[in-house]
């Protein structure tokens, strides 16, 4: 188990997108660190499921219904966490995502696959899936980015891709948000630095979430070929683990720990981006 981050003990974060896989790990994992969660959802009543998991193991949290690209609904939702917890220290952007919509039947065009090509994908679908990624953590930034900038070591943790260094095949609205975000976490770093506020990122290598299952398992729950061919390219040979992202998180978000560091995207990838293939 990870020591205890007295430092970030007190401090209040807000999680967008706070119920999947990988942030509601998070989320639990700060308040075992004594940190205050504000999950965030387009519905309260996944977010308080993670409020439970937390509050029975003695943490702090509450859940707050908002939509990341409504402006309105997330500026309800910072009053209302100034108004339960005094502040805000760290802002974890995880909310976005896929659709069918943006989604290639085939790896390469040619391959004959029953589905949607290229060029039947629907321009609406592949800006939602943008949207969702990108524009929302453009718009989270904003809003409680003002009542980060109040905060003695104020943090933003995006949350990026493997996708945003190589494109996956399939998921080309998905990949191209992440890329996104990668630079756009350079360019709120370079914004920021003087008012004290670090940005950074995380892109997890392949971890099953409730996004990509479909694509990495069979309805058996064998491994599909797209997930042989991750597993193959992947040094470790496995599929990360939620745990395996919180030391990485506890690091960036502690400033006793990362205070010099700002503007990185950090891998957690099992050797994927190391590995050559040869």
């Amino acid at each position: 188990m990870i020591p205890i981050h007295e430092n970030l003990t007190g401090r209040v974060a807000v999680i967008t997108g706070g119920s999947g896989v990988l942030c509601s790990k998070m989320a639990e994992e700060l308040a075992r660190h004594g940190v205050k969660a504000a999950i965030i959802n387009r519905t309260a009543e996944k977010g308080q499921q993670v409020v439970d998991q937390i509050r029975q193991s003695g943490g702090t949290a509450i859940s707050i219904a908002a939509d990341v690209l409504d402006r309105a609904s997330l500026v309800n939702a910072r009053e209302e966490i100034i108004e339960t917890f005094g502040g805000i220290d760290l802002l974890i952007n995880g909310a976005g995502g896929n659709h069918p919509d943006a989604i290639t039947a085939s790896e390469i065009h040619g391959e004959e696959e029953e589905g949607k090509s290229f060029f039947d994908l629907d321009e609406n679908g592949f800006s939602q899936v943008f949207s969702s990624n990108f524009t929302g953590t453009f718009l989270a930034s904003q809003i409680f980015g003002k009542e980060l900038l109040k905060a003695e070591a104020p943090a933003i943790l995006n949350i990026s891709s493997m996708s945003s260094y190589s494109p996956m095949t399939k998921v080309p609205a998905y990949s191209a948000a992440k890329a996104s975000i990668n630079n756009f976490t350079m360019w709120m770093a370079v914004h920021f630095a003087e008012a004290g506020l670090r940005v950074n990122a995380i892109a997890p290598g392949f971890f099953l979430t409730k996004q990509n299952r479909d694509l990495l398992l069979n309805k058996d729950g064998s491994l599909t070929a797209r997930s042989n061919k991750i597993i193959t390219a992947t040094p470790m040979k496995r599929f990360g683990q939620p745990e395996d992202l919180l030391g990485t998180l506890l690091w960036l978000a502690d400033e006793s720990y990362s205070g010099f560091v700002t503007g990185i995207t950090v891998p957690v990838d099992g050797g994927f981006m190391a590995y050559s293939g040869v």
